[in-house]
């Protein structure tokens, strides 16, 4: 009998696996939608779809090991990360998804209504906030909208035998900002931003600084709210007083 593995469960969403199964369940079927389309138009590995019957989607296990965990050393390869900066380009080039991201307003006006949360709840100094603001605006400006993943976290890509083997977790796919999953990606392992643009390609350093601040700020809540802690060795705090 195979066990029932909990990867993931809060209000919005579910991950279980079952073997090499794993059984999305969301509240939002547009996410499953998104999903699936995007995995069907990404020319990078990608995870087989088994079936889908609402509120459940069924996704096999790819191959290999996640390129680590936030809050730990990558126990990939300097070489496995290059081989990822490659796929991540190759999807950056692809044709871009029918269906569009977020807008730059939205994202100002979240990021506004985060750091005001942050500072007024006492969460963190209001200094370290200020700071990772002022980093931020390096990313807030227009962009040439590309393929992305969208939520391109550490534990989302998958190598082996330095080569990626698959790329999971599709639902916030859309066109957006490329550095922005680069910066998703090499979020508290700034050590690896080298190895991973060895295979992309050069990129703008204080743009992937600004996301890394973004996304700390604007994630800090959530995470709080749905029983993570963004203050674990590593994590999204870390990486904001890294900028002070």
């Amino acid at each position: 009998m195979e066990k029932v593995e909990v990867v993931v469960a809060h209000s919005d969403r579910a991950t279980l696996r079952v073997g090499d199964v794993f059984v999305k369940i969301d509240s939002d079927q547009s996410n499953l939608d998104v999903e699936i389309e995007a995995i069907a138009l990404a020319p990078v590995p990608t995870p087989e779809i088994l079936w889908r019957k609402a509120p459940a989607l069924a996704i096999a296990a790819v191959p290999g090991e996640a390129l680590g965990v936030l809050g730990e050393p990558s126990p990939a390869s300097p070489a496995a990360w290059a081989a990822a900066g490659l796929v991540i380009r190759q999807l950056h080039d692809a044709p871009l998804p029918p269906w569009p991201g977020r807008i730059l307003d939205d994202i100002v006006a979240e990021l506004d209504r985060e750091c005001g949360w942050l500072i007024s709840n006492a969460v963190l100094p209001a200094d370290l906030v200020t700071r990772n603001r002022e980093v931020a605006e390096a990313a807030l400006r227009p962009w040439t909208p590309a393929f992305i993943h969208g939520d391109l976290q550490i534990t989302h890509v998958f190598t082996s035998d330095d080569a990626v083997t698959g790329i999971i977790d599709w639902s916030e796919a859309a066109q957006g900002d490329p550095l922005w999953d680069l910066a998703s990606l090499t979020l508290g392992h700034e050590e690896q931003l080298p190895h991973l643009l060895a295979g992309y390609g050069p990129a703008d350093l204080d743009i992937i600084r600004a996301w890394w601040s973004i996304r700390s700020l604007c994630n800090a809540r959530w995470l709080l709210e749905h029983g993570f802690d963004p203050n674990t060795p590593g994590a999204e705090f870390d990486v904001l007083r890294a900028r002070m």
